[in-house]
């Protein structure tokens, strides 16, 4: 297990970095994710976004270009299941999202689609992360709160394809591994898709 201390540093680095790096980036990392993305969705499947807060890369432009094929996470009251008590009875879903919907704030004050059944993993084709940082292993650093871990711990919504979304200064050589970590498919930055091979249930470059 990795040490919490140093890996509180290493979020304080990267969180700044990110938010000093992003103004340079996020018209080219915009473009990037339209040109690159659209096409990793197959038919009939969701693109998992996520609505940005604070310096995490905005890519609702993709709205525009797969309006009925969307979904927004979101932070909900659960009540049963093996990851029952963690965090107050709370988990992260996906729902349904179309631009112009109503949002209002879920269990950690992030606007998302409240009402509604969760979809199925297998209704999703691409998840999109927001992360701190990111190593060529697919490791992503995110803000400690560990949603996203738990949810890819499952074995169906770990195999559903996740990129990471960041600018390229925060993409790094290695970081610290835990035991829960699964790793991501690759990473978008201003430079472009950096996809990662899965070989035995890891990730290799490609």
């Amino acid at each position: 297990m990795s040490d919490p201390a140093a890996k509180a540093a290493l979020r304080r680095h990267f969180r700044r970095l990110r938010r000093d790096s992003l103004p340079a980036a996020l018209t080219a990392l915009q473009a990037a994710a339209c040109r690159e993305l659209p096409a990793l969705v197959p038919p009939g499947r969701r693109l998992g976004l996520y609505w940005p807060v604070g310096s995490e890369p905005d890519l609702r432009p993709l709205a525009a270009l797969l309006p009925d094929r969307l979904a927004l996470p979101a932070i909900r009251p659960w009540s049963g299941g093996p990851a029952a008590g963690v965090n107050g009875e709370q988990r992260l879903v996906y729902l349904p999202w179309s631009p112009g919907q109503a949002l209002a704030s879920d269990g950690c004050g992030i606007p998302a689609p409240l009402e509604g059944a969760p979809l199925e993993p297998g209704e999703l084709g691409l998840l999109l992360v927001p992360a701190l940082a990111m190593d060529g292993a697919g490791l992503r650093l995110g803000s400690g709160g560990g949603w996203y871990d738990r949810l890819r711990g499952d074995a169906a919504w770990g195999a559903v394809p996740a990129l990471a979304v960041l600018p390229a200064a925060c993409v790094t050589a290695t970081l610290p591994r835990d035991g829960w970590d699964v790793p991501f498919d690759g990473w978008l930055d201003e430079v472009g898709l950096h996809r990662l091979a899965r070989e035995g249930g890891n990730v290799a470059s490609s």
